[in-house]
């Protein structure tokens, strides 16, 4: 990797093509004065980032050494809040306040819906749920197991009508008509700017008729019907020369529902990138997407076609006023963050920068082109996602980082919004005081359920064994912790400001079981949450027009607020009297996910995928599953509760079947594990996530990762 001399930086000389041929021009940025100003920036900021990365470890020390001088103890939860504020882990509660938070775009403040998160190294998947904003329910339907029975390649009409009967009665829920049900609707058509549903030459309407809010074609005859709900917006295609339309009693071929609101556009858990080669590919991507210019070459059925960013949508309102609608969800950057670094920039004392920075830099770069089009942020917002932050000081680095950006950029201040992930311990306990520190940028707070989970075992690692993996979901302090983000965004003023957000559906060829289970989501006060597809985006919108989150939180805010010894409470089993059975059952679910997702990771380069488990199911595996799963097997052989033997030949078996799994003509490109257990990479970065995984920082799984796929990498080049 060549590197350029840019003052005290060595930068990746493709990097630096990258960023002057592709990212400035269009900009008034002038390069040389941007990299003089960058390099100092860099150097003073990186101090800081080091600093607090020391004082998250000296935190742990403590807590693990006052976990040791207890273990004979009887555990005492007063003795230990007064053991956490004397660490400064915990620290003193302010008085009330509201985020100021402006320039807010609608899909933020004011819609709740689905949220997709998705790798941003990939462009097909970038401009797939881009595109998500609008997606059609009969071909979601359709597609996944929502609807019984078999899924043939060709139509089957029966099935069909079972996807008709169910949109029909979604329409009778959220769009009522006075006396009458969408079944028996034979004609529409608009007339005294109304919306006149007929049966049989009778005309019905709307129980509520400002839900009409527009439409296509002529009156007479329209071609769609454009209806509003909850703030949400479905369009309903009349098209008698369709398949469907031209058997169905009202010409309807199809029902384009509003799905994917915001997107989050992922340059972390989800994508593989350990170098230079990969953070342009990353940044590339954004860049096209902001430029609105991103395209891709793609086949289906033996079609070549072009995949590229939709337009808006166009309609007439009642009154005959043209106007258009969003075509792409709301788009926002994740970062990585504090705890990373890139070789694709070397500082003067030839450490490696700390990747967030050089994020927040590029990404919001690549987003000044989105303020002359304003295809994303209608404001002139730039939203970046933090992940993995710890406490209140780290928000306020995260503040202050954001800052220096603006005055780099010239950027007006607080244009870049901050998105706090609820994914790690001290950041829960302490999110009010987080909140405040970035009060006039906030706009997200999300619990990472995942993430959080695998914080809580490593910050308790040395209290005991952790309860089984499947048990945490019931656990008091993660029911808790939902609560009391919720409880927390509201008491600071997030309802119609900023999103409260809930977790990944992780099962995506599951869609039955997440409309019967996802619901909970909005009955919760979260405004969005997360989907794994554009079609599970599609379906989870249902229940948004279901429940009115708005006044879901209102309800809400009357409530008691969640206890914060309750999140505190320790999940470590009381008499783990497990039998080997038993045990051997955990560490092959643990292994099995470990090792699934590893494989592709270290060998392939695939951030984010559907790993089958250990029953074949396919369940979307990232860095925050893994990190579940490894720091619970190194709980376990911690305490004793396994040995190293007995982890080691689960992890053998294990990767036999992983291979098995993979053995296909479709991957022919796929290295089998246990052709070589000495010398393959991935089983090896497996095994040091595991053996190695009380000593990873807050159990994190990027360093090793990171290390090993560079490691492949070079035998790839």
């Amino acid at each position: 990797m060549q590197k350029i001399k840019k003052g005290n930086l060595k930068i990746d000389s493709k990097l630096v093509e990258f960023i002057e041929k592709e990212v400035i021009p269009g900009t008034d940025i002038d390069p040389n004065k941007f990299w003089s100003k960058f390099d100092d920036i860099v150097h003073n900021l990186s101090i800081i980032n080091k600093k607090l990365l020391k004082e998250r470890l000296e935190i742990q020390k403590k807590i693990d050494a006052w976990h040791v001088s207890k273990k004979d103890t009887d555990f005492n939860n007063d003795e230990y809040l007064t053991f956490l504020k004397s660490i400064n882990y915990l620290v003193e509660e302010k008085g009330d306040f509201k985020i100021s938070t402006s320039n807010v775009d609608e899909e933020i403040k004011s819609i709740a819906g689905p949220q997709l998160v998705v790798p941003v190294d990939n462009a097909r998947y970038a401009l797939n749920a881009a595109n998500a904003r609008w997606g059609s329910l009969y071909d979601a339907l359709y597609g996944t197991d929502v609807i019984e029975g078999e899924r043939d390649s060709a139509y089957n009409p029966k099935r069909g009508d079972k996807v008709i009967k169910y949109v029909r009665n979604f329409l009778d829920k959220a769009f009522i008509i006075k006396d009458a049900k969408w079944t028996e609707i034979d004609k529409i058509k608009i007339t005294d700017d109304q919306l006149n549903l007929e049966i049989n030459n009778k005309k019905y309407f709307l129980k509520d008729k400002n839900q009409f809010v527009g439409y296509n074609g002529n009156k007479e005859s329209p071609s769609s019907i454009l209806l509003k709900n909850n703030n949400l917006h479905i369009d309903i295609i009349i098209n008698p020369d369709h398949l469907i339309g031209k058997v169905d009693k009202a010409n309807i071929s199809d029902v384009i529902i509003e799905s994917a609101i915001s997107t989050i556009v992922d340059n972390e858990d989800s994508v593989t990138a350990v170098d230079g080669e990969d953070k342009i590919r990353c940044y590339r991507n954004w860049l096209g997407i902001m430029k609105g210019d991103l395209k891709t070459e793609m086949e289906k059925n033996g079609k070549k076609f072009t995949r590229e960013l939709k337009p808006d949508r166009e309609y007439t309102n009642p009154n005959g006023v043209k106007f258009k609608l969003h075509g792409r969800a709301l788009l926002l950057n994740r970062n990585v963050g504090h705890l990373m670094t890139n070789p694709a920039i070397i500082l003067k004392d030839g450490s490696e920068i700390p990747e967030g920075i050089m994020d927040a830099f590029f990404s919001t770069m690549c987003a000044l082109h989105d303020f002359k089009n304003k295809k994303n942020s209608r404001t002139g917002s730039v939203y970046i996602v933090k992940p993995k932050m710890h406490g209140p000081d780290e928000a306020s680095f995260t503040n202050d980082l954001f800052e220096k950006v603006e005055e780099t950029l010239n950027l007006k201040k607080y244009t870049i919004k901050v998105g706090i992930m609820d994914e790690e311990r001290r950041t829960t306990v302490n999110l009010k005081e987080c909140i405040r520190k970035v009060k006039e940028r906030i706009v997200f707070i999300n619990t990472g359920f995942l993430d959080r989970t695998g914080d809580e075992m490593h910050t308790s690692f040395e209290a005991g064994p952790m309860i089984f993996k499947g048990d945490m979901k019931k656990s008091a302090w993660l029911n808790t912790y939902e609560d009391w983000n919720v409880d927390t965004g509201l008491s600071c003023g997030f309802s119609g400001v900023a999103q409260i957000g809930k977790g990944m559906w992780a099962m995506p060829d599951r869609m039955s079981d997440m409309m019967k289970q996802k619901i909970v989501h909005p009955n919760s006060g979260a405004n969005c949450a997360w989907v794994p597809s554009p079609t599970a985006a599609t379906l989870h919108s249902i229940h948004y027009h279901e429940v009115n989150v708005f006044k879901k939180q209102i309800e809400i805010k009357k409530r008691q607020k969640a206890k914060l010894d309750k999140i505190l409470e320790i999940p470590t089993a009381d008499r783990p009297n497990w039998s080997v059975e038993e045990i051997n059952k955990e560490l092959e679910n643990n292994a099995q996910g470990i090792l699934g997702y590893v494989v592709r990771w270290i060998d392939q380069g695939v951030g984010c995928s559907k790993v089958p488990d250990i029953n074949n199911i396919g369940l979307m595996e990232d860095r925050a599953t893994l990190r579940i799963s490894s720091q619970h097997m190194a709980n376990w052989l911690y305490h004793g509760v396994c040995t190293q033997d007995q982890v080691m030949d689960v992890m053998k078996k294990m990767a036999r079947i992983v291979d098995k799994q993979n053995d296909s003509s479709e991957k022919s490109n796929y290295k089998k594990m246990s052709d070589d257990f000495e010398n393959s990479i991935a089983f090896k970065a497996a095994c040091d996530l595991v053996f190695k995984g009380k000593e990873q920082p807050s159990g994190y799984t990027e360093p090793l990762l990171h290390q090993r796929r560079l490691e492949k990498k070079s035998t790839i080049n």
